[in-house]
């Protein structure tokens, strides 16, 4: 389906164990991809994150929103929260979508960049620390970064920690888990905002801060030198 100049069509991503459904959407001229990973209890349906998307596409970005569990996983998460902080196992899933889109004739040609939310941030982290030679930059929204603790000095990506000055503890776990980042890394404080940043004005500050992030380190690999 094409519509206003950008090209949005649905994808699963067929592994041994799970299959994961998401869908892709791609500018007429893409400057990078970014591939959103939802925090905890989130699905590609979150509004907060369907609204940045839209606002990445209308940037030149292509995007993908995708479910990092499956169907049954999903409503067994729903009832016993086993999952969705189960870090290792959203990574693993990550860095198998990473791989599938390297194939993906859509986006294939185009730098990966990662936008991660509360626990997913965790896994983008160490998805980048994986995956170096693809993840050309990050995203942190809100994040809970202290979880991917073991993974940051690995991560070579440069790194934008977008915090709502309200969020005070995740703020302050950004300040020190930033430290240990083996890459560029930034810290942004979005004044008045809490941790969903569901003040008005707060979301569209953080979509700006991250296009912005995205469209300086993401580059079309396939762009004249």
């Amino acid at each position: 389906m094409v519509h206003e100049n950008f090209m949005i069509r649905p994808v699963t991503f067929m592994f041994a164990d799970v299959q994961l459904h998401g869908e892709l959407s791609v500018p007429e001229h893409p400057e990078g991809l970014v591939v959103f990973v939802h925090g905890s209890g989130s699905s590609r349906f979150s509004p907060r994150n369907q609204g940045v998307a839209r606002y990445f596409n209308e940037r030149g970005l292509a995007t993908l929103l995708f479910d990092l569990l499956g169907v049954d996983e999903q409503r067994i998460d729903d009832v016993t929260r086993e999952f969705r902080f189960d870090i290792p196992r959203l990574t693993q899933r990550l860095v198998r979508v990473i791989d599938s889109l390297q194939r993906d004739r859509d986006v294939a040609a185009l730098g990966t960049g990662l936008f991660g939310a509360s626990t997913g941030a965790a896994a983008a982290l160490m998805a980048a620390a994986i995956r170096p030679d693809v993840v050309r930059a990050v995203v942190s929204r809100g994040g809970r970064v202290d979880l991917a603790a073991g993974a940051l000095p690995k991560v070579r990506s440069p790194v934008l920690m977008i915090v709502g000055s309200d969020d005070h503890e995740v703020l302050a776990l950004n300040r020190n888990s930033g430290r240990h980042l083996g890459g560029e890394q930034h810290v942004a404080v979005v004044q008045g905002a809490p941790h969903l940043f569901d003040e008005p004005g707060t979301l569209e500050e953080v979509a700006r801060l991250s296009a912005d992030w995205f469209l300086q380190r993401l580059p079309c690999r396939s762009s004249p030198a």
